[in-house]
């Protein structure tokens, strides 16, 4: 059948050419074209390239000399259409390329339920042109597009409960995992003070939660209640301590304050050792004040430490000045040495005498001396010291009236107790002579012995 044009017309049962067939006496073989992914497809898989059939239709049918188109099923030869804008070869050719349109589609429906794709949607495709397949306008394998059309149906039962087990599975895993995030979160709430690291964490977590999706809503939203009671509390938990901190720092700062008023009260003293004491107590203090505003500490400490540079500088100047005094006293010191040098007892003990303390009032009117050279002075002056001191004892030895007497105490009990021994010895108690011999000789060691010592000496 052809209209006035002279185009083929459709027979009995067949269907409009769908949009985009190639016209009749186009080209046999349509150039292949990749096909998009269907909307919901699975982004797990990706989606195959879908290459257009490209069959041979005289296998599967055939147009006659009157231009009617015939194809071949299991049932028979079936008239789909009539052809009169051509020779047979390209109604044939027409007919084959729908065919092959056809198949296309079904390769799609194949390739969407392979990608995982909605298995019901794709079902109810392949059942909508299934029940086309009786009446549509085509010449290829007919029955072979049924059979594939029926695996798709049956399978698409199989990936829909698949599917669900998998949606199942992902529900349950993504239920997990924001379990997981809510209890971290309230961890973090509860016990973490590091309160930078913890609050990016805390944004971390909610940026994690926003990707994760496909949890059951009302599990979703409890979920989420936990989450943001932990970040409140966490916030709040650290807007107390920040309050706090701000409070010590105040504080800290009145203190630091008072230090300083101290300090440059202190700046001007001439007490060296009392006041550098009392400023390493302030330090002490301003080390235990803890810290004021960043700023305002920097600034605290600035004049906290000029005062005591003012202090210590003045006082460093002050111990040059006396380091200097002190040079000269050594020198001094070490002249009147040599000065005195001469002093020595074995010339006259009363002339060693007076100048010692000559040298001693000297000496001390002189002043002090370093402290590295302290030492040897000292040792030269007590040399003199006690050359003096030695030769004064020695004299004293041997004139000491208390020593003589005693020896002359001991011979004084001698002769007693040899009296009490001739007394004895007349009487003829010859034991109680012996007796006082004995003690007699006992006295007369200890006399010759006080003797010895005041001669000796």
């Amino acid at each position: 059948m052809t209209d006035s044009n002279g185009t083929a017309k459709p027979g009995p049962g067949t269907t409009p050419r769908p949009s985009g067939m190639p016209k009749p006496g186009g080209s046999p073989h349509p150039k292949p074209h990749a096909v998009k992914p269907p909307p919901g497809a699975s982004t797990e898989h990706p989606h195959p390239v879908i290459v257009p059939t490209v069959t041979d239709p005289s296998e599967w049918g055939r147009v006659d000399e009157n231009g009617t188109a015939w194809v071949k099923t299991a049932d028979g030869e079936r008239e789909v259409g009539s052809w009169q804008a051509g020779d047979a070869t390209e109604g044939l050719a027409h007919f084959g390329r729908r065919f092959d349109d056809l198949a296309t589609e079904v390769a799609l429906l194949e390739a969407r339920l392979a990608a995982g794709a909605d298995a019901r949607k794709t079902k109810a495709a392949a059942l909508t042109i299934a029940e086309s397949l009786p009446t549509a306008a085509v010449i290829g394998d007919i029955d072979g597009l049924a059979q594939r059309l029926q695996a798709i149906a049956e399978h698409s039962e199989e990936a829909a409960a698949h599917a669900k087990e998998e949606k199942e599975r992902a529900r349950h895993e993504h239920t997990e995992r924001k379990e997981t995030l809510a209890a971290e979160a309230e961890r973090i709430a509860s016990e973490s003070t590091q309160w930078k690291a913890a609050g990016d964490r805390l944004r971390e977590i909610l940026d994690e939660w926003k990707s994760i999706r496909g949890v059951d809503r009302k599990v979703d939203d409890a979920l989420w209640k936990r989450y943001s009671k932990a970040r409140e509390a966490f916030n709040r938990r650290r807007g107390a301590h920040f309050a706090e901190l701000d409070r010590e720092r105040a504080a800290a700062k009145t203190r630091k304050e008072d230090l300083c008023e101290r300090a440059e009260e202190l700046s001007g003293s001439t007490d060296w050792a009392g006041t550098a004491a009392v400023f390493r107590d302030l330090l002490t203090e301003w080390k235990a004040a803890g810290r004021a505003p960043r700023e305002a500490d920097e600034a605290l400490w600035r004049r906290f430490k000029s005062a005591q540079d003012v202090f210590f500088a003045a006082r460093n100047a002050a111990a040059s000045e006396r380091d200097a005094e002190f040079e000269h006293n050594a020198v001094a010191k070490e002249e009147l040495l040599a000065a005195y040098s001469h002093i020595d007892p074995a010339h006259g003990l009363d002339g060693a005498r007076a100048s010692l303390r000559e040298l001693l009032d000297k000496w001390d009117a002189i002043g002090k001396v370093p402290r590295e050279r302290m030492q040897e002075l000292e040792g030269k002056l007590r040399t003199i010291e006690k050359r003096v001191r030695e030769a004064a004892d020695a004299q004293w030895r041997r004139t000491d009236p208390e020593a003589m007497a005693r020896a002359a105490q001991f011979r004084e009990r001698v002769a007693q107790f040899e009296e009490q021994a001739a007394k004895a010895t007349a009487a003829g108690k010859t034991r109680d002579a012996e007796k006082a011999l004995e003690q007699a000789k006992q006295w007369r060691e200890w006399a010759e012995a006080a003797e010895g010592a005041v001669t000796n000496r």
